[in-house]
């Protein structure tokens, strides 16, 4: 099976894609500025304690205040299998105290952030805890030997009051890779420390990586092919590799076309903003967002089997349940999920398609927790939230139905023009004609979407914009042109 991580930037963002033999598995998205706040390490204030929530609110900079639990166990810590003196819970606080606390739960809709004072620091192996007295070790690593040789040597890393937890990636590593890593976390929460000595309320003292930098920290191996399209990406991944002796399975990607076009993903994240999904053998399903849960509808389509209903329908959900795996893996969907799948009357089948899903979501690295098959032919499963859906980035809401549709996100579309405007560098034309909705180009332009191509590789071409009124956003049309006087109408704007 082929492996490949694709990173490239744009429109203020940062994507990763993973793909196996060509098919989309994961994406990823990052806004530079803002970027993810899990993991972030902020230096707060106490502005209530509430005691019949046990609960304080800690202002970290945020539009919302954070929610820090008084007497709740460690999330982190209940993911592993370990010994020690954990020490939950946060200290005796008043209004006032400055305290650092980390994100263990990202804001969404109306609420805040959750936090923790229980600190870690996340490296390829391990995990440091710097105040928690505690072992600990994946249950992924199920052999008892190699258990017990990781915590044996994870234990002699630790000193008094602090603790690690050996992560899934230790079991490739020797002990000289763990300690390095051991001592360089370590020093990574001493500067933070020092940070946090002199940093005004509100700050982050301690950011967690960049998006393509978390994948290579989590999920790459030696068999992965690794292409990077923007450069100064690339620095970054390269110094990572080179950490980790993996810089041999880096490419810089400097093609003329769109790196995503140029392997064939460009047509496989549009199929993402449809909430049809057909299946291989023609029948489909139907995704809907709502405000308390995401739902997933199973429809047999054009598949109409070779026996009886019974089985039409049983290969029907068995499809469906392994594709529902992948899609909410790759639309990074998190929550409360809803499966409507097809009635079945054989009790055999229904727990079949349970297990089958349920083995389908093992895969992710994201942690689900499913229920049995109701008597109404539903499953209900959640799956940890960590980060925003992809859907935030394709699509917003459609302001012609009372925000009860979506149409196409100005940056996605700026990033199908971008796509499109490569592919006519690539043919040999020197400009490139835009014909485009009237508020999709005011905001390229006044959002500078495309500054960092042309302060790049656009230095010697053309690139006009003529505005349409009755354009929908969705629609545009491009074409090439190497005529030296060019007839534009008067409304037309030249981006360089």
């Amino acid at each position: 099976m082929k492996k490949e991580w694709f990173f490239d930037r744009f429109c203020g963002e940062q994507i990763a894609i993973y793909a196996e033999d060509g098919k989309i598995i994961e994406v990823g998205v990052e806004n530079e500025k803002s970027g993810e706040v899990l993991g972030n390490i902020y230096k707060g204030k106490v502005m209530n304690v509430v005691g019949g929530m046990q609960a304080a609110f800690i202002a970290c900079g945020m539009e919302r205040n954070c929610y820090l639990p008084l007497n709740e166990e460690d999330v982190l810590l209940s993911r592993y299998d370990g010994s020690g003196n954990p020490g939950f819970g946060a200290p005796a606080l008043k209004e006032g105290d400055e305290i650092l606390v980390q994100v263990v739960k990202t804001p969404r809709g109306s609420k805040g952030a959750k936090v923790s004072c229980a600190l870690s620091f996340v490296g390829k192996t391990l995990i440091y805890l710097p105040r928690t007295d505690f072992l600990g070790i994946s249950r992924k690593i199920t052999e008892e030997k190699t258990r017990a040789e990781l915590l044996a040597e994870a234990d002699k890393l630790r000193k008094r009051g602090e603790g690690f937890i050996v992560r899934t990636a230790a079991l490739g590593a020797t002990k000289k890779q763990l300690k390095i890593e051991a001592e360089y976390l370590r020093q990574l929460c001493r500067e933070t420390l020092e940070n946090a000595l002199t940093a005004p309320i509100g700050t982050a003292v301690y950011r967690e990586c960049e998006l393509p930098v978390k994948v290579m920290r989590d999920s790459l191996g030696d068999d992965c092919k690794v292409y990077v399209g923007d450069s100064g990406l690339y620095e970054k991944v390269v110094r990572l590799a080179r950490y980790r002796s993996d810089e041999k399975h880096i490419v810089r990607y400097t093609g003329e076309r769109s790196m995503f076009n140029y392997y064939g993903l460009d047509e496989q994240i549009y199929a993402l903003t449809s909430a049809q999904i057909p299946l291989d053998n023609g029948s489909y399903l139907v995704l809907d967002r709502t405000e308390a849960m995401t739902v997933f509808d199973v429809n047999t389509g054009k598949f109409t089997g070779e026996s009886d209903l019974e089985s039409t329908v049983f290969q029907t959900n068995l499809f469906a349940a392994k594709e529902i795996a992948r899609q909410v893996r790759l639309r990074n969907i998190g929550g409360i999920i809803a499966v409507d799948f097809i009635d079945m009357t054989e009790e055999a089948h229904r727990t079949a398609v349970g297990e089958t899903l349920e083995r389908a979501l093992a895969e992710d690295r994201v942690k689900s927790r499913v229920l049995p098959m109701n008597e109404l032919g539903v499953i209900l499963f959640t799956r940890k939230r960590l980060t925003r859906e992809l859907s935030s980035f394709l699509l917003k809401p459609c302001s012609h139905c009372t925000r009860q549709g979506y149409v196409l996100s100005e940056k996605y579309m700026a990033m199908r023009i971008r796509t499109a405007i490569l592919n006519c560098f690539s043919e040999g034309y020197g400009t490139a004609i835009i014909e485009l909705n009237r508020g999709l180009m005011n905001k390229i332009l006044s959002e500078g979407y495309f500054s960092a191509e042309l302060a790049d590789g656009w230095k010697d071409k053309r690139v006009y914009f003529i505005p349409h009124s009755a354009y929908p956003e969705e629609r545009f049309a491009l074409h090439g042109d190497n005529s030296p006087i060019l007839s534009l109408p008067d409304g037309a704007q030249i981006l360089y």
